[in-house]
């Protein structure tokens, strides 16, 4: 039987790798759809992703480098999946029935390919940076700074692997500018919402673990 603390040990991974598996589903579906922003060409996915850096930063904050790694390494091979299923079974944003998954979308299978790759990546060189500066007494730089490298990395292999003489014309034309925009629109929502965010949830989440282990040892 497992003891209270490795169980709930168990229940956060878990709970880790569920959250980021549904930020990259819901990602990889909205990045198919473009929208101007301020004159810009961007897609809605920019507004969804800086979540999944949001929860790294703080796996790797409470349970360390390790139990980060862990969560990437389950995480990948079922995202992939499913998002090409749920991509291609709502492509272009409507239904389109069963039977589209007989045959192989390429363009889709691409998007899912270069959300792999880009996942690994990006998640991979925040956890490394985190881990190296979350002993600074500054709480916000170890945020700040995976966030600013790990989504750069992110939104260069994406976009390179995804849309780089992409089926679509749309896309393989502007991709660029469509990596840079989306690229500060996450530097900026991560920067402004989510680095704060962070530091609310982790004086939390802190004030949670710090009961959890009072109430194991019997001393609340």
């Amino acid at each position: 039987m497992l003891s209270p603390a490795l169980a709930h040990r168990r229940t956060t991974l878990a709970a880790l790798v569920g959250f980021h598996v549904l930020i990259i589903i819901a990602s990889n579906y909205l990045v198919q759809f473009p929208m101007q922003l301020f004159g810009w060409q961007t897609t809605w996915g920019a507004f969804s992703f800086p979540f999944i850096f949001l929860a790294t930063d703080l796996t790797v904050r409470l349970l360390g480098k390790q139990p980060a790694r862990r969560v990437i390494a389950q995480v990948m091979l079922p995202a992939l999946l499913v998002s090409y299923l749920a991509s291609t079974l709502f492509h272009e944003g409507q239904f389109n029935g069963w039977g589209a998954l007989a045959s192989l979308n390429a363009f889709v299978l691409r998007i899912s390919l270069a959300s792999f790759a880009a996942y690994a990546v990006g998640q991979l060189a925040d956890i490394q940076v985190f881990d190296r500066l979350r002993r600074l007494r500054q709480w916000w730089i170890a945020p700040t700074a995976s966030t600013v490298f790990g989504n750069l990395l992110d939104t260069l292999v994406f976009f390179s692997v995804a849309f780089w003489h992409s089926s679509n014309a749309f896309m393989a034309e502007h991709w660029v500018e469509i990596a840079l925009v989306d690229y500060v629109i996450k530097l900026g929502i991560s920067l402004l919402f989510f680095v704060p965010l962070y530091g609310v949830l982790l004086a939390a989440l802190t004030r949670i673990l710090v009961l959890d282990k009072r109430q194991l040892y019997g001393r609340a």
